[in-house]
């Protein structure tokens, strides 16, 4: 968490293979307030040693990557880490896919055709819990 702006009080990180929608995920963290966009990948790996890396309190993260899947990530960083905020942002939103994200951590299951606008909802939310949790 070295490069993370320390009076941020939600730290995000970004995986999300298509420039685009990981640039306007960007666009939408960096809009909210109390909420910090701390580092951004688009493949199993480099997603998996970024959030090590940077340790943030939140992902937003998507289903089909580059090189894999997103759960292998969720799978990767989770089990050590039970309180961080995880929402999945994916354009393969069966049954399925959601109840494998639910049982892996994720908070949110959410699907890009439907969904996106929640996505800044959301992480206010977690924001907001995140900036009560540091007063107490």
């Amino acid at each position: 968490m070295e490069w993370a702006l320390q009076n941020a009080a939600l730290t995000v990180f970004l995986v999300e293979d298509s420039p685009a929608i990981r640039a306007r995920l960007a666009a939408t963290i960096r809009g909210i307030e109390g909420a910090e966009l701390v580092g951004e990948a688009g493949a199993v790996g480099a997603a998996i040693a970024g959030i090590g890396s940077t340790r943030p309190g939140a992902i937003i993260l998507d289903l089909q990557l580059e090189d894999g899947s997103g759960l292998d990530v969720l799978k990767a960083v989770y089990p050590g880490t039970p309180e961080l905020h995880v929402a999945v942002l994916t354009n393969y939103a069966t049954d399925q896919h959601r109840r494998a994200c639910m049982d892996a951590g994720a908070e949110y299951f959410l699907d890009k055709s439907s969904d996106f606008p929640r996505i800044r909802e959301i992480v206010q939310r977690w924001a907001a819990r995140s900036e009560d949790a540091t007063r107490v």
